[in-house]
C-alpha cells in the first residue's frame, strides 16, 4: 500500500481504537447494578470493576508513548489492540469478581499501550494543517461512544440474548476490537522525527515506569474499596505510599539521563497547566455519567430507560466536539464550557436529571475535551512530544479513576445531591485552571490551524 493510502486509512483505524475504549467504559457504567447482583459484589467491588480498566489504562501510557518512538508507533498500536481484544474475550467469560477485575485491568493495559500511539501517529503521519480536524474528530468519537454505550448496554441487558446478562456487553465489543486489530496493518510506520530525520531511539526509563504504575495502584485501590471496608489502616498506608512513590518518581526524573517524562514537558507552562486541567476535569466526567445512570436506576428505571434519559447528554457532546474547531479561536471557550458544566451539576443537586440540563452539560463536555487536548498538543515542545502524548491520557485516566472513587464516596455519604455537589466543585476548579491555560498560550496560532512545532516555539 502506498504512503498516501496508509495516511487515508490512519484516522478510521486509530479512532476505532478510541471508540472501542470509550464504548467499553460507557457500556459497563450502565451495567453496575447487574454486575453487583450477578456476582454478589458490593459497591466497592463494583467501583473496582470500573476502576480496574482506567487503572490498567493509566499505568503504561507514558512508557508506551516513549517506547513508540523507539520501536515504531504502528507496532505498539497493534500490540495494544491485540491485548485489548484478548482481554475483552476474557471479561466475557470471567467466573468471578476477581477474575473480571483482572481481565478489566489487562483490557485497560492494552488500551493504554495503544492510546498514545493515536496522538503520535496523527502528529507524525498527517500534515500539520490536518491536525486540528483530526483532534476534533477524536472528540466527536468520544461523544459518539458516550451516546451509544449506555443505550446499547441498556438494550443488551433488557434483551438478555442467550441469557448472557452483562457478559453480552463484552461480547458486543469484540467486533470493534478485532476490526481495530486488523486495521493496524494498514497504518503507516512512523517514529518521532525532527527536520525530516528519524531520531536515534532513546532508552525507556524502566524505573520511572515502575514507579508510575506502583503509584497509580497504591492510589486507586484504597479509594475504590476503602469506603466499603470502613477505611481500614491498610487503606491509609496505601495512600501514604502513593505520595512517597509519586515523590520518588519526580526525583528520579530529575536524576536520570533519559527520564520517562522529557524535562521540557515539565518546564513548559502550558503543558503543566494543561495536564492539570485534564486531570481535574476528568475527575468529574466519567463519574458524572456513572452517577446519573446509577441514580436513575435507583429511582426505579431499567438500564435502558436510564440510558435513554441520559442520551441528550451524550448526543450534545458530539455536537460540542463538532463545534470545537470553529470556537477554538475564542480564547474563553474552554473555561466558559467548564463553568457551564459546573452550573449544570450544581443545579442537579436540587433538580432531577432532565433533557435540558443534560444536553447543556454534554455540549460543554464535548467542547472542553476537544479544545483542551488540541490546545496542549499543538503547543507541546517538539522534544517532549512523546511525553505530552503520554501525559495527557494518563491525566485523563487517573482523574477518571480517582473521580469515580471520590464521587462514589460522596454518593454513599449524602446520596445524589452530595455527589452532584462534588461534581460542581470539580468542574469549577477545572474552569479556573482552564482560564490559566488560555493565558499561558499565545492568542494567535490556534490549535486547529497552527503547526505544532511553530506553536511550541512561539509558546517558549
Amino acid at each position: 500500500m502506498n504512503p498516501e493510502r496508509r495516511r487515508r486509512a490512519l484516522l478510521p483505524v486509530v479512532l476505532s481504537a478510541t471508540f472501542a475504549q470509550l464504548l467499553n467504559v460507557t457500556l459497563v457504567q450502565v451495567a453496575a447494578p447487574a454486575l453487583r447482583a450477578d456476582l454478589g459484589a458490593g459497591p466497592g467491588a463494583a467501583h473496582l470493576v470500573l476502576a480496574a480498566f482506567t487503572l490498567g489504562h493509566a499505568c503504561p501510557l507514558i512508557a508506551s508513548a516513549r517506547l513508540g518512538d523507539r520501536v515504531g508507533h504502528r507496532a505498539l498500536f497493534a500490540l495494544g489492540a491485540a491485548l485489548f481484544a484478548l482481554a475483552t474475550a476474557a471479561c466475557a467469560v470471567a467466573p468471578s469478581t476477581g477474575a473480571l477485575v483482572a481481565a478489566r485491568h489487562l483490557q485497560g493495559a492494552g488500551s493504554g499501550i495503544a492510546a498514545p500511539q493515536v496522538f503520535s501517529l496523527i502528529r507524525t503521519a498527517l500534515p500539520a494543517h490536518r491536525h486540528g480536524r483530526a483532534l476534533a474528530a477524536f472528540g466527536a468519537v468520544i461523544g459518539t461512544a458516550s451516546a451509544i454505550g449506555p443505550v446499547l448496554g441498556g438494550a443488551l441487558l433488557a434483551a438478555d440474548p442467550l441469557g448472557l446478562g452483562w457478559r453480552a456487553l463484552f461480547l458486543a465489543q469484540l467486533p470493534v476490537a478485532l476490526a481495530t486489530l486488523a486495521g493496524s496493518a494498514l497504518l503507516p510506520e512512523t517514529r518521532r522525527t525532527r527536520s525530516g530525520k528519524t531520531q536515534a531511539p532513546q532508552r525507556v526509563d524502566a524505573l520511572g515506569a515502575a514507579l508510575v504504575a506502583a503509584c497509580c495502584a497504591a492510589l486507586v485501590l484504597p479509594l475504590a474499596v476503602g469506603p466499603e471496608a470502613g477505611w481500614p489502616p491498610w487503606a491509609f498506608a496505601s495512600l501514604g505510599a502513593a505520595v512517597l512513590l509519586g515523590a520518588a518518581f519526580l526525583l528520579s526524573q530529575r536524576l536520570r539521563a533519559d527520564p520517562l517524562v522529557h524535562p521540557e514537558a515539565l518546564r513548559h507552562r502550558a503543558t503543566r497547566t494543561g495536564v492539570l486541567v485534564v486531570l481535574v476535569f476528568n475527575a468529574g466526567v466519567p463519574s458524572l455519567t456513572y452517577l446519573v445512570l446509577l441514580h436513575l436506576q435507583e429511582q426505579g428505571r431499567t438500564p435502558l430507560q436510564a440510558a435513554l434519559v441520559n442520551t441528550p447528554y451524550a448526543l450534545a457532546a458530539v455536537l460540542g466536539s463538532a463545534l470545537a474547531p470553529a470556537l477554538a479561536e475564542r480564547r474563553r471557550t474552554t473555561p466558559a464550557a467548564a463553568a457551564a458544566l459546573a452550573l449544570v451539576t450544581a443545579a442537579l443537586t436540587a433538580l432531577p436529571p432532565g433533557p435540558a440540563p443534560l444536553a447543556l452539560g454534554g455540549a460543554a463536555f464535548g467542547l472542553v475535551t476537544s479544545t483542551v487536548f488540541a490546545l496542549v498538543l499543538s503547543r507541546a515542545p517538539e522534544p517532549a512530544a512523546a511525553s505530552v502524548a503520554g501525559l495527557l491520557p494518563t491525566a485523563q485516566q487517573l482523574g477518571g479513576t480517582v473521580g469515580v472513587a471520590l464521587a462514589g464516596t460522596a454518593h454513599a455519604a449524602g446520596g445524589f445531591p452530595a455527589a452532584m455537589a462534588y461534581e460542581a466543585l470539580v468542574f469549577a476548579l477545572a474552569a479556573a485552571g482552564a482560564s490559566r491555560l488560555v493565558t499561558a498560550t499565545p492568542a494567535t496560532a490556534t490549535p486547529t490551524t497552527a503547526a505544532p512545532g511553530a506553536t511550541a516555539r512561539a509558546a517558549r
